[in-house]
């Protein structure tokens, strides 16, 4: 019997696995740019002295959904989404150079360019810093105009230009900081051909019924597993009890 209760224990504890993924999915579903977390299942043999003769369930991340997210317009100047496929840099908290879709900027009291979540927003030469002024626009390539405080109208001045990047997304991983980097450490170079769209912001590409769907097979998956641990412990009362008789 130890062979069905293992299979069982080790199918609902995967199965836990996969629901923690779900949910942190669905409680990201409000989160601009988050990229969904995919999760699959799949036995393994136990290896070891002797034959393989045990079997478990393992949980696999085998990547991303790169799927865009619904672009909505807000028309707020600091906005932006990325009209296809390609990231923002930032510099994350370890001081390292990731990658986000998310393009909710702000300006600090400092001048800094930062993500919503604080990251400081990456241009030509590192983080881009901002004079005072009067008004600021994005264009299209990422490239920053501002009117300087106490200047005419017509005197505009380019202070940077976002970093956008565009590697193949076989290349990435996604940390626990939700950004993501490349597998190899190196920054990713500049992409020309990378567009945003002022104004607009673009949401988590989780799917709520999708996820919502999932959350309902997987919680009757894990009932089924321990049921199969339960009926593992009374075949083996049973056993107990025809040994006794005999």
């Amino acid at each position: 019997m130890d062979r069905m209760l293992y299979i069982g224990m080790s199918g609902a504890k995967e199965v836990m696995i996969s629901q923690g993924m779900n949910s942190n999915n669905l409680a990201n579903v409000s989160t601009t740019g988050f990229r969904e977390d995919l999760a699959q299942q799949r036995s393994m043999s136990v290896f070891g002295p002797g034959l393989p003769t045990r079997a478990f369930a393992m949980t696999e991340k085998p990547g991303i959904n790169f799927e865009p997210g619904p672009v909505e317009s807000t028309g707020r100047p600091l906005d932006m989404s990325i009209q296809q496929d390609g990231f923002f840099a930032v510099q994350a908290k370890d001081g390292t150079e990731a990658y986000t879709r998310a393009g909710d900027f702000r300006t600090t009291p400092q001048g800094l360019l930062v993500t919503g979540s604080g990251l400081p927003v990456m241009g030509n030469a590192g983080p881009i810093s901002i004079p005072p002024y009067e008004t600021l626009t994005i264009g299209a390539d990422g490239t920053i105009t501002i009117r300087p405080v106490g200047q005419a109208a017509a005197q505009l001045a380019q202070i940077d230009r976002v970093r956008l990047v565009n590697p193949n997304i076989s290349d990435l991983e996604k940390g626990r900081d939700g950004l993501f980097r490349q597998k190899n450490n190196q920054p990713a170079l500049a992409n020309a051909d990378v567009k945003i769209m002022p104004g607009t912001l673009e949401r988590s590409n989780v799917s709520v019924v999708e996820a919502m769907a999932k959350m309902i097979s997987l919680t009757r998956s894990f009932d089924m597993q321990v049921k199969v641990m339960s009926t593992a412990e009374e075949v083996d009362k049973s056993t107990d009890a025809l040994m006794k008789m005999s």
